[in-house]
């Protein structure tokens, strides 16, 4: 197996272990601690957001220095270890620092991303970042579905367990690749691309700036519905089983899996960011129908909101990499995460607030009017620049999803 499979395999587990208990933080803090209160899911997924964009900005400081995988193998066995505590923890102040601590040293695995785009062939970039968007989404799918599964047979706390193997696993994974010594570069932290030409320097900075503008409040209107969706949903629902709200939870992430297959299997040739604006579109469209409340409006807006997130993510990544360069993948991915982290940080401070105050379904509204400022922003600070690098690259979708269902030799 290719080294960048193997890494996209870290990149699953990693996923799947991050988003098994997103759906159920609400239950998981009632049943486990008696916390009732949403402001303090809120509270908490802002607590993590604000750790994650300190300690990955610092992970991608330290890969300079030292080895991506050299780094995994110590972090990820923290992280297990701490996953553990945390399935024993009883008291809600310390599961909340152990938590937060745990969160600092799992956030290292972010640096695979842009490793794998470092340790591979710059024309292979496009693929890739399709790929690994789809990765995120099954790892939602799987993680949902998983920890449905947890909740409905086990208890809560169970999922951490999971977790803490699934850390070790990525430890494992780390030291066999080091071990076995693939791709040579891993072992010294180099790129195995030849040394790339510097893109416009004084451009660059200002431009991460305005694409950090727009992840912001797409990933703040995208956050925005997820912490008290699996309530939401059995609030509208009469079917009372954890699993089910997993798998409707999931619902975008088995989209983005369909959009993979169908722009291959029908070689699909667009340019990566014509569909941006009608991705927004159908975004706003999904977030009004499960406002709604009703099963089937929401089940048909999660649909739309699948092929809206995956055709905007993708977009937004390829425009960053395409003005990078391998040397600096990392930190300048680092800088685009911490946008995407203030903007989930925001939405988690504001969410519980929001479900307080005002209900279950204005989550929604409220992502509806962010997705609307996107497409706003969009014409402001990306458009004019988007159809300028498509003048200059032939990047299409079709070479960002080519033979990403099959083995390469």
């Amino acid at each position: 197996m290719k080294l960048t499979y193997l890494l996209v395999v870290m990149t699953l587990i990693a996923v799947v272990s991050d988003y098994m208990l997103h759906p159920f933080y609400p239950q998981f803090f009632q049943s486990r601690f008696g916390v009732e209160d949403p402001k303090y899911v809120g509270y908490y997924f802002a607590s993590i957001c604000f750790m994650v964009m300190l300690a990955f900005p610092l992970w991608a400081y330290v890969s300079k220095k030292i080895a991506e995988l050299n780094i995994l193998i110590y972090t990820q066995l923290i992280a297990g270890i701490l996953a553990i505590a945390c399935y024993f923890s009883t008291s809600f102040a310390s599961f909340w620092v152990l938590a937060l601590i745990m969160v600092m040293f799992k956030a290292s695995y972010l640096l695979v991303y842009p490793f794998i785009l470092k340790t591979s062939d710059e024309n292979d970039h496009g693929k890739l970042i399709g790929m690994l968007s789809v990765v995120v989404h099954m790892g939602g799918i799987c993680g949902a579905v998983l920890g449905g599964m947890v909740v409905d047979f086990l208890r809560p706390e169970h999922i951490f367990l999971v977790m803490a193997s699934g850390d070790f696993l990525q430890m494992g994974v780390s030291a066999w690749l080091l071990k076995r010594k693939y791709g040579q570069s891993i072992s010294v932290g180099e790129s195995n691309n030849k040394p790339s030409e510097s893109k416009d320097s004084a451009f660059l900075p200002a431009y991460i700036w305005r694409l950090g503008l727009v992840m912001f409040v797409v990933y703040f209107s995208e956050f925005l519905s997820r912490p008290f969706f699996s309530m939401f949903w059995e609030s509208i629902s009469n079917f009372d089983s954890k699993l089910i709200s997993g798998f409707v939870y999931a619902v975008p992430g088995f989209v983005a899996l369909a959009t993979l297959w169908y722009e291959k299997k029908f070689n699909v040739n667009e340019k990566a960011y014509v569909k941006f604006i009608p991705a927004v579109i159908f975004g706003v469209s999904g977030f009004a129908l499960q406002a709604a409340g009703i099963e089937a409006a929401v089940i048909i807006g999660r649909l739309m909101l699948g092929w809206a997130v995956f055709k905007m993510d993708v977009g937004l990544d390829v425009m960053l990499f395409e003005q990078s360069t391998p040397e600096s993948y990392s930190v300048d991915y680092s800088k685009v995460h911490f946008f995407q982290n203030l903007g989930v940080l925001i939405s988690s401070f504001s969410v519980g607030l929001m479900v307080d105050h005002f209900g279950l379904s204005v989550p929604f509204q409220v992502s509806l009017i962010g997705f609307a400022i996107t497409f706003a922003l969009y014409y402001l600070l990306l458009r004019k620049y988007a159809n300028s690098v498509k003048g200059q690259n032939d990047l299409t979708m079709e070479s960002a999803n080519e033979k990403l269902l099959a083995n390469e030799n």
